[in-house]
C-alpha cells in the first residue's frame, strides 16, 4: 500500500487540543442525551469513540464543531474556552478543524476537485499554489480519473472518499470525522485509516466516531466509549497516548 500524500507540518499548536468539562447536552424531549461528560484530548492524540446507535457519538461531535452549545459544563478547544463563543467567532475555530461529516456536505454545483480545494480556497490560497497537492489528494483516494464529476454522479462510498479528501486537505490541528468508512471496503478502510495516522503523526489530534470496531482495533488508537450519555472506559479522561 502506498503512503498518503505529505502535507507540510502545522504551525505549532496549543498542547490540549480539546478539553470538557462536566458536560451535558440534551433537548426539551430528550434532556440526558450526554450527561457529565469529562475529557481531554491532548494535542497529537489518536481516538476513536465508540459505543451503540443514540449513544450520544454525534452529539458529541457537533458541540465539538460548535454546532451547538452543551446545557451544562464547560467546552475549550486549542487552549480557548468556547463554551459561550459568540456566533461570529466560530469560523475561526472551524478553520483550524477538518470535519467528516455523515452526511457529506458536498456541494452538488462544484466538481470534485473544486469540492476538495474548498477548505484552501476559503482560507485565501491561490489556486496555482495548491492544485497539484488537491489532484495528488484525490489520485490517492480513488478519485483521480473523475476530478471532473460533480457529487451527484458519484456513489455513496466516492462521496465519502471526497468528504475525507476536503477535510484533511487544510492541513487541520483537530480531524473530526463522523463514521468516516462506513460506506467504503475493508481495503478502503485500511487505506483511509492510513492517512488519517499520517497526519496525526504531523501533529493533528484525530477523532474518529464509528462503530466498526474491528477497524478501531486495527488502528492501534485509544478508544473513549459513550453508552447512555456517559463516557465510560480506561481512556475517559486525559489518559495520554
Amino acid at each position: 500500500m502506498t503512503a498518503p500524500p505529505r502535507l507540510a507540518a502545522a504551525d505549532e499548536p496549543a498542547p490540549e487540543t480539546v478539553r470538557l468539562a462536566g458536560v451535558g447536552f440534551g433537548y426539551a424531549d430528550s434532556p440526558d442525551v450526554l450527561r457529565d461528560v469529562n475529557l481531554i484530548l491532548p494535542r497529537g492524540s489518536f481516538h476513536f469513540l465508540t459505543g451503540p446507535s443514540g449513544a450520544g457519538k454525534s452529539s458529541l461531535l457537533r458541540l465539538l464543531t460548535l454546532a451547538e452549545r452543551p446545557t451544562a459544563g464547560r467546552i475549550a478547544l486549542f487552549g480557548q474556552e468556547v463554551t459561550d463563543l459568540h456566533r461570529a467567532a466560530a469560523p475561526a475555530f472551524r478553520r483550524r478543524m477538518g470535519v467528516v461529516f455523515q452526511d457529506f456536505r458536498l456541494l452538488d454545483h462544484l466538481d470534485l476537485f473544486e469540492n476538495a480545494a474548498l477548505t484552501l480556497r476559503v482560507s485565501g490560497r491561490k489556486a496555482g499554489s495548491y492544485g497539484a497537492d488537491v489532484e495528488e489528494m484525490l489520485r490517492w483516494v480513488g478519485l483521480g480519473e473523475r476530478m471532473d464529476a460533480r457529487p451527484p454522479q458519484l456513489s455513496g462510498g466516492e462521496k465519502q472518499r471526497l468528504a475525507i479528501a476536503r477535510a484533511v486537505m487544510g492541513n487541520p490541528e483537530l480531524i473530526i470525522a463522523d463514521e468516516p468508512t462506513g460506506s467504503v471496503d475493508k481495503a478502503m478502510a485500511d487505506k483511509l485509516l492510513m492517512l488519517f495516522q499520517s497526519l496525526n503523526k504531523l501533529g493533528a489530534t484525530v477523532l474518529i466516531a464509528s462503530h466498526d470496531e474491528a477497524l478501531a482495533e486495527r488502528s492501534g488508537a485509544r478508544r473513549l466509549r459513550l453508552d447512555r450519555g456517559r463516557l465510560t472506559g480506561a481512556v475517559a479522561s486525559g489518559d495520554r497516548p
